[in-house]
């Protein structure tokens, strides 16, 4: 019986360090107490590398070890560097663009939901709640990142029949173009977590029916709005307390408990996203009984599941994840509530 050698290069220093160390004590923890492999391997041996300043650098070290399984870093910009660093099968669990999809990178397994569904639900949950809402108003970073959302957006406007007035900003200068974005009944705003804080005061000055930004769906990005973040709705990729019952590996519950152990904290997102992408390539080597490249693809182009993060398809064509369904969340006296989508909703969608 052998272990099978796991690497994982993802930010445990710098600006994104929080968010590279949660993936990974997640990936950790299903190392260590979640790994059900199929003979001949008993155990995994998880490295994980700081990506430091050089992500490819960080790569080819981790490379060198020869691992079975590799598993990408934390944010987009640092997976696509790591994607087009190596040949090798990847596990994107933390890297959102739509870049990382076929036939550029056909390597890479993407566990989690493109950005272009951000805001979906989003318009879903206004036309639902609300069907007299007719206009948009998408502010967003002229960047990859915003792009990406505003593609998403354009598409699911047309299906929803909404008419979307665009306006796109340089990064860092969110906030002085702020005042370009026309009042309309709803407001989106995708760019970095200190462009949307920067732009939020001279946004909310305006009365809008409903109005979401993207660090709204993360715990702490917008705390600087204080009371003024009451109301905003945004994506989240996780949320425990609105997960799916599994039929691959532990629940919710399990995993809360396991983290909190380790940490003396809840999981956030990145976290759940590394552990489920361990759950996943682990039931890849059960379905295939082999470790190799071919093999892990082609597993998982198969596999059709869901985890404690939610349900797991690849879109055969893109190579995208299409199975994963993204949360909308409301801040609602003072917390996050799930309003979206209807199966995992905590609490109705408020309208102003």
């Amino acid at each position: 019986m052998t272990g099978l050698r796991a690497a994982l290069v993802t930010p445990l220093t710098g600006p994104l360090a929080p968010f590279g160390q949660a993936c990974a004590i997640g990936l950790s923890l299903w190392a260590k107490h979640a790994a059900r492999l199929p003979p001949p391997w008993m155990g995994v041996e998880l490295n994980v590398r700081d990506t430091g300043s050089d992500v490819r650098a960080s790569m080819r070290a981790a490379l060198n070890e020869q691992p079975d399984l590799l598993f990408g870093p934390y944010g987009s910009h640092m997976m696509l560097a790591a994607a087009r660093s190596c040949k090798r099968v990847i596990w994107n669990h933390s890297g959102a663009t739509s870049q990382l999809s076929r036939p550029e990178f056909p390597q890479v397994i993407n566990v989690l939901s493109p950005a272009s569904t951000y805001f979906t639900g989003v318009l879903e949950a206004v036309r639902a709640f609300d069907p007299g809402t007719a206009t948009v108003s998408l502010f967003h970073t002229a960047s990859g990142f915003g792009q990406d959302v505003a593609m998403g957006v354009a598409s699911a406007a047309v299906s929803l029949k909404f008419e979307v007035e665009v306006v796109a900003f340089e990064p860092g200068h969110a906030a002085e173009a702020a005042s370009l974005v026309p009042h309309t009944d709803i407001l989106l705003v995708a760019g970095s977590f200190a462009d949307e804080c920067a732009a939020a005061p001279s946004l909310l000055k305006h009365t809008w029916r409903a109005a979401a930004f993207v660090g709204a769906g993360v715990e702490e990005v917008l705390v600087p709005l204080g009371n003024r973040r009451e109301g905003l709705l945004g994506p989240a990729q996780w949320i425990a307390s609105a997960a799916l019952q599994p039929d691959e590996g532990p629940d919710a519950d399990w995993f809360v408990t396991k983290y909190g152990a380790v940490t003396g904290g809840e999981p956030p997102y990145p976290a759940a996203q590394a552990f489920a992408a361990g759950l996943l390539c682990a039931r890849c080597l059960r379905d295939s009984g082999r470790c190799e490249d071919t093999a892990q693809l082609a597993a998982a182009y198969q596999l059709v599941c869901t985890t404690l993060y939610g349900a797991f398809r690849i879109n055969a064509l893109n190579g995208l994840q299409s199975g994963h369904q993204m949360l909308i969340v409301q801040w609602q006296n003072g917390r996050r509530r799930v309003v979206w989508p209807p199966e995992q909703a905590e609490r109705p969608l408020l309208l102003r």
